[in-house]
């Protein structure tokens, strides 16, 4: 008969007790309570982004087996507010295509001096939601308050949160990750002050998968939402004539796979003590495997990408070298008007262009002739495709001649006016 191994005693016993207790506080006052979260959103994305954390829930019951819903959807200047459980905001992180960053607001409080607003900082369990000697970087806003010194409500903060986190306790142990970065965001107005930690960390556009990109590139937020709006299916060939990075042609590959927008990346929660590791992963082994299904499907249409710089079409064909869902994709060196689209059926066709403009054209170039050709162009070779053209105006709009709805977007500071709709029609 073995020897009974012997009870933890001592300091060790000791740190077991409060390492134990200190998981319970984490999972009875962060995981297992619902929370509010803000979806920040770029300009006229609102629509797609409340849209996306409606469909969350349905997810979050089928990958977790339970009834964690979402609620209390409201429409916010900027973003989606909602209300859910730590876990499933986590998920959203990975599934939304058009949401910025997600935001968990945790404390708010009113303060119209440095002294109350001290006590309100320290009153804050600082320890259940940011892991231990990280200290995060300090984001101030004020609007009509009387503490309105951004750097000034900063210097105050700040002592008291390495106080609370830097302290090496050998009660808890957690593992930071090189490179995760935290970010507390303070928001004052009428003396009223808001706190939330963004969840996100790097922007949710940035997706893990380009090394590489062009000059100026199109933010994969507005190119999620403009194939949304498309109705991009995965019966549908997709066009991408002026692809530059490739970004609608990688955006729609993994839209066509239903791969979520956030799989290939990390996340700043990923570090917070109520992150449930285990659950996540499962979440996302749950999601490629899904999408692996739709991969495997046979006779896929195919995505055409094409762009007159062989560095960016270089670039994008060693970016779909990493991962078979962007090998579907073909990247070729060609001008956009020598191209001849291939034969679809049922209208089920959608190219999408994005001209050079900006800094990304010559100061030479006519654009708005430029943009009067691309019309010519798609009324004779692409009549019966939907399709959507980013404009930097109402003039280039207008040059384009095809009688197609707008949708209004913002990108690197201009108000772009999208052509969306179907070709001919």
């Amino acid at each position: 008969m073995q020897d009974p191994v012997p009870v933890a005693a001592g300091p060790f016993k000791t740190i077991l007790q409060n390492t134990s207790a200190f998981e319970k506080r984490v999972k009875r006052r962060i995981s297992a309570r619902p929370h509010v979260f803000f979806a920040v959103c770029p300009p006229g994305l609102g629509g797609v982004c409340e849209h996306e954390v409606s469909q969350v829930s349905p997810k979050a019951q089928e990958i977790f087996s339970n009834h964690d819903k979402i609620s209390d959807i409201k429409v916010l200047p900027g973003g989606i507010e909602f209300k859910t459980r730590l876990k499933t905001a986590c998920l959203a992180n990975m599934l939304m295509g058009s949401a910025t960053r997600l935001l968990m607001r945790f404390a708010s409080f009113k303060a119209d001096g440095f002294r109350r607003l001290e006590e309100q900082i320290k009153a804050v369990d600082w320890e259940l939601y940011l892991p231990a000697e990280t200290l995060p970087d300090i984001r101030v806003t004020t609007r009509k308050s009387r503490l309105y010194h951004s750097k000034a409500i900063s210097d105050r903060i700040s002592p008291i949160l390495h106080d609370r986190l830097s302290l090496k306790d050998a009660s808890r142990h957690h593992n930071t990750g090189p490179g995760i970065s935290q970010t507390l965001m303070v928001r004052g107005e009428n003396d009223r002050f808001e706190l939330s930690l963004d969840m996100s960390g790097t922007p949710l556009y940035k997706r893990g998968i380009k090394e590489k990109v062009a000059k100026a590139p199109l933010r994969e937020t507005l190119a999620f939402a403009i194939l949304t709006r498309l109705g991009l299916s995965k019966k549908d060939t997709l066009v991408d004539p002026m692809c530059g990075s490739g970004t609608f042609s990688l955006e729609g590959a993994m839209m066509q796979c239903a791969l979520p927008p956030g799989v290939f990346r990390s996340f700043a929660f990923e570090t917070w003590p109520g992150f449930e590791k285990k659950s996540f992963a499962h979440a996302r082994h749950r999601l490629m495997d899904a999408a692996g299904t739709h991969i495997n499907t046979p006779n896929l249409p195919p995505i055409l990408a094409q762009d007159l710089s062989q560095t960016a079409i270089d670039h994008l064909k060693q970016t779909c070298s990493g991962h078979r869902v962007f090998q579907r994709i073909t990247p070729v060196c060609d001008d956009f008007f020598n191209m001849t689209p291939p034969p679809i059926k049922d209208s089920q066709g959608v190219v999408v262009l994005n001209p050079p403009y900006g800094i990304r054209l010559d100061k030479k170039n006519d654009i708005s002739a430029l943009y009067k050709e691309i019309g010519h162009k798609l009324i004779a070779d692409f009549k019966g495709w939907r399709a959507a053209i980013i404009s930097p105006g109402k003039k280039e709009f207008q040059a384009l001649n095809l009688g197609l709805s707008t949708m209004p977007l913002f990108h690197g500071g201009l108000d772009l006016y999208t052509a969306i709709g179907r070709i001919g029609k």
